[in-house]
């Protein structure tokens, strides 16, 4: 593997929003003609080869694999538990506290388009975590998930109690865990690894 920084010449996004970014590594993605058939099991999706960061992480195939298995289960198994909205809220949460702009820009986007609530997900952008909603559920998770992401010890029984009190059964509680644990991990990795690219 290259150890060659890549340095970027364009004006990197600064501001949340819902629009489509790009987003481009700081060290070199594996090139695609030396993707093996082990890559592409680590992939999971073979449409992902397309993405660079991705095809950076698939240097390791295993962990990847095991990483992509996990986000899957979390974002997409709705059999019972939280709304995909939840768990796209909860993600958008914590990639808010976390700064990254990049995950924010993908979670709030799915967030508004399965809740149908695009504005109730833009001011969570534009004003914080701690702006108004309305919807109880809404702001137990929004809490919950801030509560996870600015310092673990910060999470307790009253978040518990507030996603009850919202109507959450256990098992949507703990999607709602899993949503913003989760983006707590993946915001630093994507933080640490590349830079957002501005809306094509």
């Amino acid at each position: 593997m290259t150890d060659t920084v890549i340095r970027h010449t364009f004006d990197a996004p600064n501001a949340f929003t819902q629009a489509e970014l790009g987003w481009e590594p700081w060290l070199e993605p594996l090139p695609l003609g030396e993707l093996t058939e082990r890559h592409y099991l680590g992939l999971v999706d073979k449409r992902r080869a397309s993405n660079p960061y991705f095809r950076l992480l698939v240097r390791d195939p295993d962990i990847l694999g095991a990483r992509t298995r996990t986000d899957n289960d979390i974002f997409y198994n709705e059999k019972g538990g939280l709304s995909r909205a939840l768990r796209e809220l909860s993600a958008a949460s914590a990639s808010r506290t976390n700064g990254c702009i990049f995950c924010a820009s993908v979670h709030s986007r799915f967030a508004a388009h399965h809740s149908k609530r695009p504005d109730d997900v833009q001011r969570l952008l534009d004003d914080g975590t701690s702006a108004p909603q309305d919807d109880p559920a809404w702001r137990a998770v929004i809490d919950a998930s801030v509560a996870l992401t600015v310092t673990p010890g910060e999470f307790g029984a009253s978040q518990v109690r507030a996603l009850r009190e919202a109507g959450l059964d256990d098992l949507a509680i703990a999607d709602a865990i899993h949503g913003a644990a989760f983006f707590n991990w993946a915001n630093r990795l994507m933080l640490s690894l590349g830079e957002p690219t501005p809306p094509q």
